[in-house]
């Protein structure tokens, strides 16, 4: 059987750390604010204690921001990862050059693709989303379509910006 750390607790994971989430939370906007008046830091920090004290108190609310931070954290994880991504394709070091903004957004375009994709790899919801989008009876059909209008987009948005630069002489 695993060993608990005082990490995996329930006092410290059911009431430490949200009292201390809530209480840093509301004393830095009660700090930011001055709402209870300048350099009351004594009175800011009661306030802060009571509210976080009451916080811990209630478990709905404890369940709500916990899930919260939970998405918080995964989201920060998953944007890093496209932003580290992008570094080592774009970044000022990066052999890659793309001169071009559409180059840009095309590559923008696949690192995010490529990040929502393996989050779902991650997440073990890869079989059930790509069966919804793939293995429909209407699936076929429409991303035939969506190709389709996406082509047309495509070359809509080309000619029409060489169009509007086309008059134009440098």
């Amino acid at each position: 059987m695993a060993e608990e750390t005082i990490l995996q607790h329930f006092i410290f994971q059911d009431f430490m750390l949200p009292f201390v989430f809530m209480f840093v939370l509301v004393f830095a906007i009660l700090q930011k604010t001055k709402i209870l008046g300048k350099d009351k830091k004594q009175l800011d920090a009661i306030v802060a204690g009571v509210i976080a004290l009451i916080f811990v108190s209630v478990a709905y609310p404890k369940i709500i921001v916990g899930n919260l931070i939970l998405v918080l954290t995964v989201s920060m994880v998953v944007i890093f990862v496209g932003l580290l991504i992008w570094g080592f394709l774009v970044g000022d070091e990066a052999k890659v050059t793309l001169s071009e903004k559409w180059m840009k957004w095309v590559v923008a375009i696949l690192i995010a693709v490529f990040v929502l994709i393996a989050f779902f790899w991650s997440a073990g919801i890869n079989p059930q989303v790509f069966s919804f989008l793939f293995e429909q009876s209407w699936s076929n059909t429409f991303w035939v379509n969506f190709l389709f209008i996406a082509v047309i987009v495509i070359i809509m948005a080309v000619v029409l910006k060489s169009a509007g630069s086309g008059g134009k002489s440098s």
